[in-house]
């Protein structure tokens, strides 16, 4: 098969772990990678590995339609003998929601952030939700820790900046806002149940597991005003997810 082109899906907030019965944004990424029975590994480092984490994980994507798979960072047994071996060799790699800030520098101590990027030019697909769609961006708003939502770097794949749960969690929206007047590059916001599917560094299209989800573009104008511009999106429940991707 032909070598894809770099893709990312970051959803605002959704997926297994916050839509049980909803799976129209997981079938969407594996439907992305176009292969019958994908090979996808699960990065849950942002909760610390969590042990009830992983097995949703496994739940979610039985053996019947993926080939699904797991590295731990904060375990004895990684599971997996070379990290960056394992993630070249998948279709899909789908990270876990956490802290953002544990989440970046563990991979920088196991030289992850490096495999990722590799993995990315490669063709493997890319998503996560949380902190599994901030860590993709040049800069994010994180509110995972108690205090105010603050700014933090992140791998800089996508040259934007983005924020998640934007109007389901207070302080969000204000935060982003502050932060994108106060020099942070503009970027991208996205509620629960609305993924952004990046095709390079381009957004390609906005698809949704939730009628009326939302996602905006954030950009100071002129003035030095924010503006936030409403994105068309595609709800996955009235189309099928298997749809050609937008060159």
């Amino acid at each position: 098969m032909a070598t894809r082109r770099p893709q990312i899906v970051a959803f605002g907030g959704g997926g297994f772990s916050m839509e049980s019965e909803n799976t129209l944004l997981d079938d969407y990424v594996l439907a992305l990678t176009e292969v019958d029975r994908p090979r996808i590994c699960f990065l849950p480092t942002a909760s610390g590995d969590a042990d009830h984490y992983i097995v949703r994980f496994y739940r979610a994507f039985g053996a019947s339609r993926c080939e699904p798979s797991h590295l731990s960072l904060f375990r004895r047994e990684t599971s997996v003998a070379d990290p960056r071996a394992h993630l070249l060799a998948q279709d899909l790699i789908y990270v876990g929601g956490g802290s953002v800030v544990s989440l970046l520098g563990t991979w920088q101590a196991h030289g992850l952030d490096l495999a990722l990027r590799e993995a990315w030019l490669s063709g493997v697909v890319l998503c996560g939700g949380s902190a599994g769609s901030l860590c993709w961006f040049s800069e994010a708003v994180s509110g995972f820790h108690r205090g105010e939502p603050r700014r933090v770097l992140g791998l800089g794949l996508l040259p934007w900046s983005n924020a998640v749960h934007y109007e389901s969690e207070g302080g969000r929206r204000g935060a982003f806002h502050t932060a994108i007047r106060s020099g942070m590059p503009p970027g991208y916001a996205a509620n629960d149940g609305a993924a952004l599917h990046f095709v390079g560094s381009e957004l390609s299209q906005v698809v949704s597991s939730q009628a009326g989800a939302r996602a905006y573009f954030v950009s100071p104008d002129a003035a030095g005003e924010v503006v936030e511009r409403e994105l068309p999106a595609r709800y996955l429940g009235h189309d099928s997810a298997r749809c050609a991707v937008a060159a």
